[in-house]
């Protein structure tokens, strides 16, 4: 029997441009030969589609759509889509309205509805919000061809659709829901588990997938089949790499990493027999950089841009934006606009013509001292006496940030928004200045990991100017400034960061660690108190499993460890 996934990247909401995508996958692997054709969790609407499923008549449509879609599928294919289903019983048993749920269409018809019983409250996922749980684990039968090995006898599948799958006690040492799908399907003397999902990237997560798969697999000696979306939406980047293992835990099969793809294998002989494996990336840093400009390239295209802007300091952030940039929609299409003030040094202005030219993206140069210098005269009668200090340096990123505005509005550019997660995580950023824009392209990227993916990025020839890597990062906002002069350097802000907000260490814990009680307590001020500025900030691509979007959900109005 062949089998194959579609790996497809869907716009949330886009019911018949999904269906669309669906059914030419459906049509490629027809002509192929595949008997069963599985599509990730939720294809039909895409993943996550949030508040969209509080309307009925979007429900609905899914409805509607997925009948029609039953009507268009050859009959000679059996194909798994994800979609969202009524509860009949809601109402009458106090349930919720709606299931997350994966059809099986086969013959012109809805055969067989199964429900995800596992629904994940954590992290970027509110789906116990929505949904309703599943109340069974169940699996359908499909005949085995009669040229097949197996004497003609059906194979039974179980259908598990993405968290039910992240349960295993023996793998993560506990269990975080009372049940366990996979064991339950293994008990009721299944052939084979196929599990449907949209599991969003964070670094290094496809190995930790393949061990969790690897080890449930063994386990249980069945194959299992894992179909991931792929694509952008919103803050959240899908990563694909679906996969396929045999009852050895073995990967027979692989998809591409941040791309569409269709791959096939076949089940025979009661296992899965070895099909092509798409190689992962090679390293950390180009796993990043090639979920960055998926996320960038998509967020653009399903918001509708052909075009961005961003503003280019000479910094090496906004020189690792703009490279991001070129590559997602192309350098004709990225404008970077330089707007040096009297303290920028004529060394950044250089950069960052050498990067414009290097690229080859477009760019103008809007002087802003004189605009500072109308902002100094408004002000002057209600700043007499005081002393020049962050109020008046804010005001040059203000004015750049009104300034880019001003020709994404003029032109229909996405406004690309060039902060870190380290700048993000202490403060060290402008409201309504450099933090304006549709996007913040590095937001969960720290600023370390900034440094190691331009190295990356240049590691066949200098494109961002080596300058830019090695001199001392500096907001250029006064005479001389850099910024060690009021924060640690970056390798030990990082460490401190990351222990705070990925592993919630205390401050004792992160002193016994081995840093200086009065930097702690530094940092752990900085970050709690610029969490009003975090909450107006743009959505931020997520990379790591901790990031400053959907969900981090901390309080402003706090004084908890300041």
């Amino acid at each position: 029997m062949k089998i194959a996934i579609a790996q497809l990247n869907p716009t949330i909401g886009d019911l018949s441009g999904n269906a669309k995508k669906i059914l030419e996958a459906a049509q490629q692997a027809t002509w192929a030969g595949v008997h069963l054709l599985l599509t990730p969790e939720l294809s039909l609407c895409g993943y996550p589609p949030r508040d969209l499923l509080l309307t009925p008549r979007f429900v609905d449509l899914m409805q509607i759509k997925l009948e029609e879609l039953a009507q268009q599928i050859d009959n000679k294919l059996t194909i798994l889509v994800g979609t969202v289903t009524p509860n009949p019983e809601a109402v009458v048993r106090g349930e919720k309205r709606i299931y997350n749920s994966i059809a099986l269409l086969q013959g012109g018809k809805i055969q067989q509805v199964f429900h995800k019983r596992l629904l994940p409250t954590y992290d970027v996922f509110d789906e116990d919000r929505y949904f309703q749980s599943g109340g069974l684990s169940t699996f359908f039968a499909l005949p085995q061809l009669p040229y097949s090995s197996g004497g003609g006898k059906g194979i039974n599948l179980g259908v598990t659709i993405c968290e039910d799958l992240w349960n295993d006690e023996e793998f993560w040492g506990k269990r975080n829901y009372k049940i366990n799908p996979i064991e339950e399907l293994a008990q009721l003397g299944v052939d084979l588990i196929v599990n449907l999902s949209a599991s969003p990237y964070t670094v290094g997560k496809q190995k930790l997938r393949e061990a969790m798969l690897g080890h449930v697999a063994i386990r249980y000696q069945l194959p299992i089949i894992y179909a991931n979306q792929v694509g952008g939406n919103d803050d959240l980047i899908f990563d694909g790499n679906s996969v396929a293992l045999n009852k050895m835990g073995k990967v027979i099969c692989r998809a591409k990493s941040f791309q569409e793809d269709l791959v096939s294998f076949e089940y025979q002989g009661g296992d899965l027999l070895l099909g092509e494996i798409k190689q992962l990336p090679e390293t950390e840093d180009e796993e990043i950089w090639r979920g960055l400009v998926l996320g960038v390239k998509d967020y653009a295209r399903k918001c509708g841009f052909s075009q961005v802007i961003l503003g280019l300091s000479g910094g090496i952030d906004s020189a690792l934006v703009a490279a991001i940039a070129a590559e997602a929609v192309g350098a004709d299409n990225v404008l970077g606009v330089l707007m040096p003030s009297p303290y920028s040094s004529e060394h950044s202005v250089k950069d960052a013509e050498d990067l414009v030219q290097n690229l080859g993206i477009k760019s103008e140069k809007l002087p802003i001292g004189e605009t500072m210098k109308i902002y100094d005269r408004v002000l002057e009668p209600l700043f007499a006496g005081t002393s020049f200090g962050v109020a008046e340096e804010n005001i040059q990123s203000r004015i750049r940030g009104n300034l880019l505005m001003a020709i994404a509005n003029k032109f229909g550019y996405l406004l690309l928004s060039t902060g870190n997660k380290s700048e993000m995580a202490v403060g060290y950023c402008t409201l309504y200045g450099d933090m304006n824009g549709g996007l913040a392209v590095i937001a969960d990227v720290p600023k370390t990991r900034v440094f190691s993916l331009c190295r990356w990025f240049n590691r066949e020839q200098e494109v961002i100017p080596n300058n830019v890597i090695i001199k001392p990062p500096s907001a250029e906002l006064k005479p001389g400034q850099v910024d060690q002069d009021s924060l640690p350097p970056y390798d030990i802000l990082d460490d401190i960061l990351y222990r705070i907000i990925n592993q919630h260490q205390s401050r004792d814990e992160i002193i016994a660690a081995g840093h200086y009680e009065e930097v702690v307590n530094q940092v752990m001020r900085l970050v709690f108190r610029a969490e009003f500025k975090r909450k107006q900030a743009p959505p931020g691509l997520k990379i790591t499993d901790r990031a400053f979007g959907t969900g981090w959900r901390m309080p402003i109005a706090s004084r908890w460890l300041i």
